[in-house]
């Protein structure tokens, strides 16, 4: 029966539907390719190939031909749906932390739940609704999180308590429950019917479906996509989509020019049982328990529940040598905490017979964020893969939202927590993988607190100051792979206490962020900042600068020497990149942008620089350590260690000047701290980077220097209303929505990439402004703490959400940035926010379901503080994500 069952769920009929494309007979298939004949030869060329035939290929290939593609073929190395897809759990779930996956899921469950009407094919949708538990007040607060974000986008949630999840499921044991959160929107479906539906309605419309065809490789001439290589021929394309599930990987590296998809597989279990005495009711709901580390569903009068262990076990898929998934070995032993979590919620299963103990392998990737998007080393080469166990949770959206991109060259909302470009080739390693995702599976279940930091892959690139930082008490957190300081723990602090602190409340380190703060403001205090994205631009005659200047909104042409704070925009006027440009000589510029810009950056200037031998640029990250100089005192420091005069007359703001530091010569000091408190960044050639920082150190101990990390700087820029690039701005951001007119050349006459979206925002007004928001009524010690993603009510009515937030020493308040919105009361149409519009609401942000009165503040802003300071101070900086 059980074998049936697998069986059952690849093999739906549908030729009925699809006369044109005929399968094979439905009796028990050889796994090799060469076992039975191929009814359709393939095409010589097609627009689009698409590698793998689950629930994303098809999804891809359902919505490119829905926007009007239809020269596409997909490729399936063995049958339809019948890799990862044909074993998924089938939940449909919104309850995501993440905006982004949330509106995804969201999209699938429409979706899903009008397919068999469109296609005929039985998606075995049902709506059942979710209730996920909670064990645990911290666990409470996180649903209560999830619950404000989708109340405020219209999906039904609310939290309810242990009786009433009884209430809902009778069988589930509520004696150590402090509260759930039920979803009644939330759906199960037959995850292979669903890719068999997509692919009917793709068929439909002129997609061509072979199965039985492996991709061998992919063809590229000049970094562009010209065709792929299979065991039945080649085809030519301008456009491949690996959808390759488990095999994206390798897939990725048997190219000519090989493609970094950093994802590795697990072995995933889930138990299937017989129905019970009195069969379950198709519609009762789903339970997600993530204290017990298990979920639980109905399936077939009896349940299926599987889970996410404390000690997963990777798979290695080296060589594709399974063309199907087949059920992997049963192992009851590594089975047995889950089996026993799930006999503690449902205690009547004592009795219940057991059908199977299912074992299938799941692709994770290294940040628990699937994988979408174009290469970046080759052009027409898109990837959609590494669902972390929620591919058919993301299966429809994430469809929609790479096939928007392919023919629009962009989706619909901004996807870069998505993007492959996210991640450079350092995250390729597969002992990098393994690893990680060892810890990454666990993690789906555990509680996520702000400010966690994975632990495995680290250390791996690190600043030479590293081992003398780390003496000194630095703690770590990474980014892009690059170690970075989140404070330093002064001595006889308990360390290991600290290490554990997680709370969604006032974080234990809030005294020391708070004395770092403190000496930034009044003395003077060190930030290693190495993990900077600093690219070098230069040619033999004015190539660079007219380049740069149709790239850059800002004017790049200034006096050698000053530095030019400037967005790389989109043709819509978006955020592509926010950096500072050093003028270094008439035809060479120093480029620094934010650490997880190295990828992205590099692949959007390469595609748009012209092809000129006289124009080069150079990837200098490695060369250069960049220490930030913030305080006061930061020009006493400096100008006793270069013997040359520092004062604003001979350096003034934001200018970048190559100077000698104790025994070092061509460290280029800029004035600019990315605070906007006064000080320096010096970038240091990475062998002088130690005799530098000693020298810094030993000098300014008359004036005293600290050390200080990322959190107080983060509090720092915060209050002064600086934007960081991935956190505040994206590619849907524009200079106009968050104040930084100043920042563009509109008025000079030069054309520029987004010039004319931003006329016309100009023109007709902004549909959403930056806005600062100072919490009024917010208890720092005894109420939770904000941190990002929190809804904003204007009188009442949801107008947006935070981007970032920190607490302000100097205001001693929270101070929370993000958009405002204007939504017409009776239509929901978007309206044009104004200033008026701002300045004359009342405003709440919602933390966790309790909202907060805050005060709005717009860009610029008369000072908050009680000392004025000089308005090129005060100049809009804005970049580095933390």
């Amino acid at each position: 029966a059980a074998a049936m069952f697998l069986r059952l769920l690849s093999d739906v009929r549908w030729q009925a539907a699809n006369p044109k494309w005929r399968r094979m007979p439905c009796s028990r298939r050889s796994t090799s390719s060469t076992a039975e004949p191929h009814p359709v030869s393939l095409p010589a060329q097609a627009q689009v190939v698409i590698c793998g035939g689950g629930i994303m290929g098809t999804s891809v290939a359902y919505h490119l031909s829905k926007m009007g593609w239809k020269d596409i073929v997909l490729l399936e190395q063995g049958r339809l749906a019948a890799g990862t897809t044909r074993f998924c759990a089938g939940i449909v779930s919104t309850a995501r932390h993440v905006s982004l996956e949330l509106k995804m899921a969201d999209y699938s469950n429409k979706l899903y739940q009008q397919l068999e009407q469109e296609t005929g094919v039985n998606t075995g949708y049902t709506k059942t609704g979710s209730i996920s538990l909670a064990q645990t007040q911290d666990r409470l607060i996180s649903l209560k999180r999830i619950a404000s974000s989708l109340s405020v986008m219209g999906i039904p949630c609310e939290i309810i308590t242990p009786k009433q999840v009884a209430q809902l499921h009778p069988l589930i044991n509520i004696h150590d429950l402090v509260g759930a959160m039920y979803v009644p929107e939330d759906a199960l479906v037959t995850s292979a019917n669903v890719s068999l539906a997509l692919a009917t309605a793709a068929s439909r419309n002129g997609v061509q479906i072979h199965e039985r065809t492996s991709v061998s490789h992919v063809l590229v001439q000049k970094g562009h996509v010209t065709g792929v290589e299979t065991d039945r021929g080649q085809i030519q394309c301008q456009y491949f989509v690996n959808c390759a599930g488990q095999w994206a990987y390798e897939l990725g590296h048997s190219g000519e020019e090989p493609v970094n998809i950093p994802l590795h597989a697990c072995e995933h279990f889930y138990l299937l049982t017989h129905p019970l005495k009195e069969p379950l009711a198709s519609n009762l709901p789903t339970i997600v328990d993530p204290d017990g580390r298990i979920y639980i569903r109905n399936w077939q009068g009896g349940i299926l529940s599987g889970g996410f262990e404390k000690n997963p076990k990777p798979l290695f898929t080296e060589g594709r040598n399974q063309l199907e998934i087949q059920n992997l070995q049963e192992d009851w032993d590594h089975f047995e905490p889950l089996l026993s979590a799930l006999l503690r919620r449902m205690p009547d299963l004592e009795a219940l017979q057991i059908m199977q103990l299912v074992n299938c392998p799941e692709s994770f990737t290294p940040d628990m964020r699937c994988i979408m998007g174009e290469s970046p080393t080759v052009r027409g080469y898109f990837v959609l893969a590494g669902m972390n166990s929620a591919g058919i949770s993301y299966g429809g959206g994430a469809g929609k939202y790479l096939a928007e991109w392919m023919v629009n060259g962009y989706p619909s909302e901004n996807v870069w927590p998505l993007d492959l470009k996210r991640f450079g080739t350092l995250q390729s390693s597969r002992t990098f993988l393994r690893h990680r995702v060892m810890e990454v599976m666990p993690l789906m279940y555990d509680l996520k607190v702000p400010r966690w930091d994975f632990q495995t892959g680290r250390q791996l690139r690190t600043s030479p100051l590293y081992d003398r930082l780390d003496a000194q008490g630095a703690r770590w957190m990474e980014k892009h792979g690059f170690e970075r300081v989140k404070y330093f723990v002064p001595p006889g602090k308990d360390l290991l206490d600290l290490d554990q602190s997680k709370t969604f409340y006032k974080p234990d380190w809030f005294d020391i962020v708070g004395s770092e703060v403190k000496c930034c403001k009044e003395a003077v205090c060190v930030i290693d900042m190495s993990s900077f994205t600093k690219f070098e631009i230069s040619s033999t005659g004015d190539q660079a600068l007219e380049s740069l200047q149709y790239l850059f909104s800002n004017d790049l042409d200034v006096p050698v020497g000053h530095v030019v704070h400037t967005g790389m925009l989109n043709e819509q006027g978006g955020y592509e990149n926010d950096c500072s440009i050093a003028r270094l000589s008439k035809r060479s510029f120093f480029m620094i942008s934010p650490t997880d810009q190295q990828v992205h950056c590099w692949a959007w200037l390469k595609n748009r620089l012209p092809d000129d031998s006289n124009l080069t640029m150079e990837d200098v990250t490695w060369k250069y350590t960049a220490l930030n100089l913030i305080g006061p005192r930061a020009v006493d420091v400096l100008s006793e260690l270069s013997y040359a005069p520092i004062t604003p007359e001979h350096f003034p703001s934001l200018f970048c000047k190559e100077m000698s530091v104790g025994y070092a010569n061509g460290i280029r000091v800029m004035s600019i701290t990315h605070t906007g408190e006064p000080g320096f960044m010096l970038y240091i050639p990475i062998e002088y980077a130690l005799h530098v920082y000693n020298e810094v150190m030993n000098m300014g101990q008359k004036y005293g220097i600290r050390n200080a990390g990322y959190y107080a700087l983060r509090s720092l820029r915060i209050e002064k209303f600086f934007a960081f690039w991935g956190q505040d701005l994206d590619a849907f951001t524009t200079p106009m929505e968050c104040g930084r007119e100043f920042q563009v050349k509109l008025e000079k006459g030069m054309q520029f990439v987004g010039q004319e979206a931003l006329l016309e925002q100009k023109q007709n007004g902004v549909y959403k402004r930056f806005t600062m928001f100072i919490l009024e009524d917010h208890d720092t010690d005894m109420d939770l703490w904000p941190w990002w993603g929190e809804p904003i009510f204007r009188n009442g009515r949801y107008v947006g959400k935070t981007t970032s937030s920190a607490y302000s020493y100097t205001l001693e308040r929270h101070v929370c940035l993000g958009f405002v919105q204007h939504f017409d009361e009776k239509t929901g149409e978007e309206l044009v926010v104004t200033t008026d519009f701002i300045n004359q609401g009342e405003y709440e942000i919602d933390i966790a379901g309790q909202r907060f009165q805050a005060k709005a503040k717009l860009y610029p802003f008369s000072s908050l503080f009680t000392h004025r300071r000089r308005k090129d101070e005060v100049e809009l900086s804005g970049y580095q994500r933390e």
